[in-house]
């Protein structure tokens, strides 16, 4: 079977319907259309009902699903094993959200050097949909999130629970949201605990998708915002930034997302370290 086939009806199942998984894939979507209908030939069953509620999978679909990721993930892994580079006896690629790198998954590096250094490290950044998209694709081996999605033949497991502060840069700042507040859009989770917290909150100014950028523009231009305490350490014990007091902490959840099966050596390493040192940045 054509893995391209495969890919296009798991980026289908992931992205909901025809049309995103067109924009995903950068095609249009006559051409998704037609791959689907030649996998159902091939098949000789129907994969997904349509309608305008977008696209479902029928029990044969759902069957099939297993079947496209084992797929997929063999021939990425034949890939990855045929291309490590010269020098090392494994390679391993991890991918995360960018607030997940700083103070966590980048400290995790030299830890994994230290203890592999005959492994093959590919670092890579990305939001939820695309850092699944890969592990069901085996072009991940490890994905580090925080709203991951369950996928046939993939184990998530909960890595670090975040606690998010509001600080302030300079003074201690209002315990409400006020014009140079800028919310980080930390997932649908904190929306709905935000919005119940601060009822009367009209919308800020400025609204960032990836807490770094949020947090450069506090430090280089003043105002608050929420953010993971322990990337905050630094600039707190420096004076930088100052946590404001009487408003509420919320959690957020991180996880770390690997095959269920098939797991090198390697990756069981890889999965340790990054246990220790998510339990590290706990304590």
């Amino acid at each position: 079977m054509d893995t391209e086939l495969a890919r296009t009806f798991l980026t289908i199942v992931a992205a909901g319907n025809f049309v995103n998984a067109a924009d995903r894939l950068h095609v249009t979507q006559s051409t998704v259309s037609a791959r689907i209908h030649a996998l159902e030939e091939m098949l000789g069953c129907t994969l997904f009902v349509r309608n305008k509620a977008g696209t479902t999978l029928t029990s044969a679909g759902r069957q099939f699903q297993k079947h496209a990721s084992t797929l997929v993930r063999t021939v990425e892994q034949a890939r990855q094993d045929v291309g490590i580079p010269r020098g090392f006896r494994a390679a391993l690629t991890i991918g995360g959200r960018f607030g997940l790198w700083e103070q966590l998954l980048l400290k995790w590096l030299p830890v994994m050097q230290a203890q592999a250094p005959d492994v093959s490290i590919r670092a890579e950044i990305g939001f939820e949909a695309d850092l699944m998209q890969s592990l069901v694709e085996g072009r991940l081996d490890i994905g580090v999130m925080y709203v991951p999605q369950s996928r046939p033949g993939l184990k998530i497991e909960p890595l670090l629970m975040e606690r998010l502060v509001l600080v302030s840069a300079g003074s201690a700042g209002d315990p409400k949201p006020r014009s140079d507040y800028v919310y980080v859009d930390w997932g649908p989770e904190f929306y709905a605990k935000h919005s119940v917290n601060f009822p009367d909150f009209i919308g800020p100014a400025l609204t960032a998708n990836i807490g770094w950028l949020g947090l450069q523009h506090l430090l280089a231009s003043g105002g608050s915002g929420y953010f993971p305490i322990r990337v905050l350490r630094p600039y707190l014990e420096a004076g930088r930034l100052t946590m404001v007091p009487g408003t509420p902490e919320f959690a957020l959840q991180a996880y770390v997302v690997y095959p269920v099966e098939g797991g090198s050596d390697a990756l069981q390493i890889a999965l340790e370290g990054i246990r220790e040192v998510a339990a590290a940045e706990q304590s």
